[in-house]
């Protein structure tokens, strides 16, 4: 599974409450994966701010590190890293920011020890990452991001197991390598836990979900419009209800549409004299 997959016409609906979503997350819109599994849709958003955690997976240092048997692997998820402490000192970081910058040009870079000094390989960038669940038979324990650097000098990558664990964030522990330069490491983290969307017949299902999404925009818009009116135009009164002559109008639009409507497809009632008769010549 990729970033940003494609769905079937026929889950369009269904998938309107996550349009919503990645409206509102759209500067991190790549950094998630939707899929659907039984009647449940399973929706996981790296970057969306969840309580104590105002900018999702993204460390706060600006990097994750595990050191491990001389090994030193620095990484970021669905951003590059920022180093406003303790930088690598490493040679080779050229596709990661240069000796001035090392580490800021990449999303994970990998230090080994050769010849007595330690050697940078970048791993990965934001750009290349994909994601695909832990285990396929339990959406539930969380997804993994791996990172890429394919070219002609390098082929590494980055696998980053995000494991859903709602009681707080454990960072990296633990490094593998697999192969010549593929790593692979984990951490826990609540925005490894999906957010999951009945399709039908449980829970509140899509509609509902885009009901309450579309009365808290139009509540936003009452509200901010209002205090746009007080405080700027200097309005009082019902008049601070921005449109306030178009929403004084909708019943009666409304009624006037229904009523239309209705004579459409039910013709002219028996009463119904028509303006004008056939005349014979």
């Amino acid at each position: 599974m990729t970033i940003g997959g494609s769905f079937p016409n026929r889950h369009l609906l269904r998938l309107s409450p996550l349009i919503f979503a990645t409206i509102i997350t759209l500067v991190y819109g790549t950094c998630q994966l939707s899929f659907e599994q039984g009647n449940k849709l399973y929706n996981y958003s790296l970057t969306n701010p969840i309580r104590n955690f105002p900018h999702g997976i993204l460390s706060e240092d600006g990097f994750y590190k595990v050191a491990v048997n001389g090994t030193v692997l620095w990484f970021q998820l669905c951003d590059a890293m920022i180093f406003n402490h303790d930088p690598p000192t490493c040679v080779e970081c050229g596709d990661c920011g240069g000796i001035s910058r090392c580490g800021m040009g990449c999303s994970a870079l990998v230090a080994n020890i050769i010849g007595g000094y330690p050697v940078c390989t970048t791993l990965g960038y934001s750009s290349s990452t994909s994601f695909e669940l832990i285990d396929k038979t339990d959406p539930l324990k969380g997804i993994t991001a791996k990172l890429s650097n394919r070219g002609s000098k390098s082929n590494c990558s980055l696998a980053v197991s995000v494991v859903c664990d709602t009681n707080g964030v454990q960072g990296p522990q633990t490094l593998e390598l697999i192969g010549t330069c593929d790593y692979a490491t984990k951490i826990h983290h609540p925005s490894g836990c999906a957010l999951i969307i009945s399709s039908h017949g449980n829970g509140m299902g899509w509609f509902g979900t885009m009901l309450i999404l579309i009365l808290f925009f139009f509540g936003v818009y009452l509200l901010g419009g209002a205090v746009y009116r007080y405080y700027s135009l200097g309005i009082r009164g019902i008049d601070i209800i921005p449109n306030l002559e178009f929403w004084a109008s909708l019943p009666h639009t409304l009624q006037s549409s229904l009523t239309s409507l209705v004579r459409r497809f039910r013709g002219p009632s028996h009463g119904h004299r028509s303006s004008y008769s056939p005349v014979n010549f």
